[in-house]
C-alpha cells in the first residue's frame, strides 16, 4: 500500500518550512525512525524520521523548496507491498492523483503536479497552474514554466494589481517583486532566496513595528567596577565551560527590575482587553549568526546564579550558530536583551519582539572622560568605562516615567557589583 508523508504540524503557529536536506532517494529501503528529511522553520532546524518501514516510491521535494503544513513530501510503499518491476508508475501530483502524461495542458478537473515551491511562486505571481504548459518530466510544472507564463501573459501594468489582490496576498514582511524595476537593465545583479530565518525575521519585525507604538529612553552606564569584577572571575567561568560577558550581568539586573516593574514583563491582549503579566522571567538573547538573527530563551533567570547563566547562555549561543537549537529553546521569552558591544556598536533603537512589550539594547563600553565627585566632595574629570544602554518599550502598556525608573534601576545595579548581588531576588 502506498503511504503519503505530509509535512506535519510543527506547532506554535508554524505553517511552512524550508527543505534543508532530503536523505532518501527513489527505490531506497528505509526503516521506521530513519532520518528522511531536515526542514527549517522560523524557530529551528527539525530532523524528520520515517513513520514507516518500506521503500521510497516518490520524492516530491528537493533542497531549497518551501513546503506548507499538509503538503505531500514523499510517497512510500510499505514493506508488506512490492513495487511493480516492469510496469512504470504513472506520474503523480502532490495530491497523490494520477496525471495523464499525454496531455500537455492541465484541465480544471485535474490537480496540477508541481512542487510546493512552484505552487508558492504561482500564488505570488498570480498564475493559474491549470493554464501553464508543463515541461517537466511526467507533466510536472516547473518554476521556470510559471515564470515564463507570467512574463508572456502579464504586462507590467497588470502585475501590481495581481500581486496585491485579495486572493494572492503578499506574505508579511515580503516586498512585492512586481513593484520593483528591472535592476538588471543597469548592470549585473544576483538574486538570493528570501526565506528561512531572514524571511521570518522580516515578517516578525514588520508585524512588531506596525503593531507597537515604539518609544525609547537611553543613558550610559559606568561599568568600570563591573568590568574589573568580570576580569577577576572570567577565567574561572571559562574553566567551567561558560563565558562571563556584560550580557550575563544585564540579565540579572533586568530580572530584578522586572520584579519591581512587572508591566515590562507583560503582553497586551487586545482581543480580551487585558494586560497579561507573566510571573516567570524568561529572557531572550539576540544572537548574530551567519544564518540570521536568532533569539534563544534562557528560562528562570531570577533563580540562577551568574555562573549558571554564563554556562547556559554560552551553550545556547553555540547551538544557535550551528542551528542546533530545539524549538522549545526559542520560545516562551518574556523580555529580550540585545548586545551589539562585541561588534563595536553604540546607541541604537531595537525593535520589540512582539508580543513582548520591551527590549534592552547594550552597546560597546568605551573609556571616556566623566565627571565624578572625589573624596573631598569636589567634582573632577576622570577616565571611566561607559556603556550605552537603550530601553525600547510599548507605550500602550507602560509610560515614559516608568521606563526611566526601570532603566535607572538597571543602571544602578550594573554600576555597583555589590548592589548587583544584594538586589538579586
Amino acid at each position: 500500500m502506498t503511504k503519503s508523508f505530509r509535512l506535519p504540524d510543527l506547532g506554535e503557529g508554524v505553517h511552512e518550512a524550508e527543505i534543508l536536506a532530503v536523505h532518501v532517494v527513489v527505490g531506497q529501503s528505509i526503516k521506521e525512525g530513519d532520518l528522511i528529511l531536515e526542514v527549517e522553520t522560523d524557530k529551528a532546524v527539525v530532523e524528520i524520521p520515517s513513520p514507516i518501514t518500506g521503500d521510497v516510491r516518490e520524492v516530491l521535494v528537493q533542497k531549497g523548496d518551501m513546503a506548507k503544513v499538509g503538503d505531500v513530501l514523499i510517497n512510500f510503499v510499505e514493506a508488506a507491498d512490492t513495487l511493480p518491476a516492469a510496469v512504470p508508475e504513472p506520474p503523480k501530483s502532490l495530491a497523490g492523483q494520477e496525471v495523464a502524461a499525454a496531455q500537455p495542458l492541465q484541465t480544471s478537473q485535474q490537480p496540477v503536479p508541481a512542487s510546493p515551491a512552484t505552487r508558492r511562486l504561482a500564488r505570488e505571481l498570480g498564475v493559474d497552474l491549470q493554464q501553464v504548459n508543463p515541461t517537466g518530466a511526467g507533466g510536472v510544472v516547473s518554476a521556470d514554466d510559471v515564470r515564463s507564463f507570467a512574463a508572456a501573459k502579464k504586462t507590467p501594468e497588470e502585475l501590481p494589481a495581481v500581486e496585491h489582490s485579495p486572493t494572492t496576498p503578499t506574505p508579511a514582511g515580503t516586498p512585492s517583486a512586481a513593484s520593483l524595476p528591472d535592476f538588471s537593465q543597469w548592470g549585473p545583479i544576483i538574486r538570493e532566496p528570501f526565506r528561512s530565518i531572514r524571511r521570518a525575521t522580516a515578517a516578525q519585525m514588520t508585524s512588531s513595528w506596525s503593531r507597537i507604538p515604539h518609544v525609547n529612553c537611553q543613558d550610559s552606564v559606568d561599568i568600570t567596577r563591573l568590568e574589573a569584577f568580570r576580569q577577576r572571575h572570567k577565567a574561572e567561568i571559562e574553566a567551567a565551560g561558560g563565558r562571563l560577558t556584560m550580557t550575563i550581568f544585564a540579565m540579572k539586573a533586568v530580572a530584578t527590575a522586572l520584579k519591581n516593574y512587572p508591566h515590562f514583563n507583560a503582553s497586551l491582549d487586545l482581543a480580551s482587553q487585558e494586560i497579561i503579566v507573566k510571573q516567570y522571567f524568561h529572557i531572550g538573547i539576540a544572537v548574530d549568526t551567519e544564518h540570521g538573527l536568532m533569539v534563544p530563551v534562557i528560562r528562570d533567570v531570577d533563580r540562577k546564579s551568574i555562573k549558571e547563566l554564563a554556562i547556559e547562555l554560552h551553550g545556547a549561543i553555540e547551538r544557535a550558530r550551528l542551528r542546533k537549537n530545539s524549538r522549545e529553546e526559542m520560545l516562551g521569552g518574556s523580555f529580550t536583551i540585545t548586545n551589539v558591544g562585541g561588534l563595536g556598536g553604540s546607541y541604537f533603537s531595537a525593535i520589540i519582539n512582539h508580543p513582548e512589550v520591551a527590549i534592552l539594547g547594550l552597546g560597546q563600553g568605551r573609556m571616556q572622560p566623566a565627571v565624578v565627585t572625589n573624596s573631598g566632595g569636589e567634582p573632577e574629570i576622570v577616565p571611566r568605562l561607559l556603556m550605552p544602554i537603550v530601553l525600547c518599550f510599548d507605550h500602550r502598556v507602560v509610560d515614559g516615567a516608568d521606563a526611566i525608573r526601570f532603566l535607572r534601576q538597571v543602571i544602578d545595579v550594573l554600576e555597583d557589583p555589590d548592589e548587583l548581588f544584594i538586589t538579586m531576588i
